[in-house]
């Protein structure tokens, strides 16, 4: 009766691993084109399988219980005044126990390996960094819904485009400019937020050429299922040659122009400017781009004088009186 019902189980699966898998050209994260990114392909696989080495004893250990005292096998043994087995006791804790144990070292040593505030250490697990090797930075901006990017070494910005050369460590800024958002490129790295007013950080490197996807990973609202960018994985002289073709479109970004892109859209085509406002990705972060705006760095630092400018201007205390 249930051999049917297995077979058709097993087809459903099938069926379903086929339309998920269908929508993608491969399985990203775990073929990821990233240092970082394969680092964390390493922790998945790792937690899976010793979560695996207590999930398959257990599901085995059910269905062989199940078939040895069924009610048909009149051979099993019956044992009612049976309660209690050291040794089980001890498999059924320690297992888990070590398991556990094993799972939070590997948390503790990956969490600060893979901080994405700390520099890279290498480019891959066979090629340390280069002692002279400069980090490539990129000023990120979560838009509604779109994405900016600023190169300020290079002096130019992009919409929803986003690129750099193969081998050479990447620091990301994260900033957003309305809603917190996620910044996420799978085949280089793990996500990380963008909130407005503050400043989040990513380091990454790719090891490969190829054109990847990137997204957000946070709903932001109507248009966030189409905030999505393609990241171009280069060599240094295909790198040069798109910062060339970025300076030769004649835009220009200050902070009126961003302001008119700051605006919502869906579905926004990619844009390069071949000018760059110096100032504008720490006004952005200050949320003061617009004329006459206060930076939230200014009123910090007011806030903090007032106390020790009340301080100052306080006459001094009289004389003690007398008791």
């Amino acid at each position: 009766m249930f051999v049917p019902f297995f077979r058709k189980l097993r087809c459903a699966l099938i069926l379903a691993m086929a339309g998920v898998l269908g929508g993608c050209s491969k399985a990203v994260l775990l073929s990821p084109s990233g240092d970082v990114a394969w680092q964390l392909r390493d922790i998945i696989l790792v937690s899976t399988g010793l979560m695996l080495l207590i999930i398959v004893p257990v599901i085995a250990a059910t269905l062989w219980f199940a078939w040895r005292y069924r009610e048909s096998n009149t051979d099993a043994p019956y044992s009612p005044d049976w309660d209690h087995s050291t040794i089980l006791e001890l498999l059924i804790w320690a297992a888990p126990l070590l398991i556990i144990i094993a799972l939070s070292a590997l948390t503790w040593v990956s969490t600060h390996q893979l901080d994405p505030y700390r520099p890279l250490a290498r480019l891959d697990a066979q090629r340390p960094i280069p002692a002279d090797t400069r980090p490539l930075e990129v000023q990120v901006v979560a838009l509604d819904w779109k994405w900016l990017f600023l190169y300020p070494e290079q002096g130019i910005a992009t919409v929803n485009e986003l690129a750099a050369p193969v081998d050479r460590p990447i620091e990301f800024k994260i900033t957003s400019s309305t809603v917190m958002n996620s910044f996420f490129i799978p085949a280089l790295a793990g996500q990380i937020y963008a909130m407005p007013g503050m400043q989040t950080r990513l380091h990454a490197v790719i090891n490969h050429p190829g054109v990847y996807d990137g997204f957000s990973a946070n709903y932001s609202g109507a248009g966030f299922s189409q905030m999505r960018f393609k990241f171009h994985g280069l060599s240094q002289a295909e790198f040069d040659q798109w910062v060339q073709a970025g300076k030769a479109s004649g835009n220009t970004l200050d902070r009126a122009a961003y302001l008119r892109l700051e605006q919502p859209s869906v579905a926004t085509p990619v844009q390069r400017y071949g000018a760059v406002d110096p100032d504008l990705y720490g006004a952005i972060v200050d949320r003061c781009v617009e004329p006459g705006s206060r930076c939230m760095r200014d009123m910090a630092e007011a806030i903090c004088r007032a106390p020790r400018q009340a301080a100052l201007e306080a006459p001094p205390p009289g004389p003690a009186r007398p008791m």
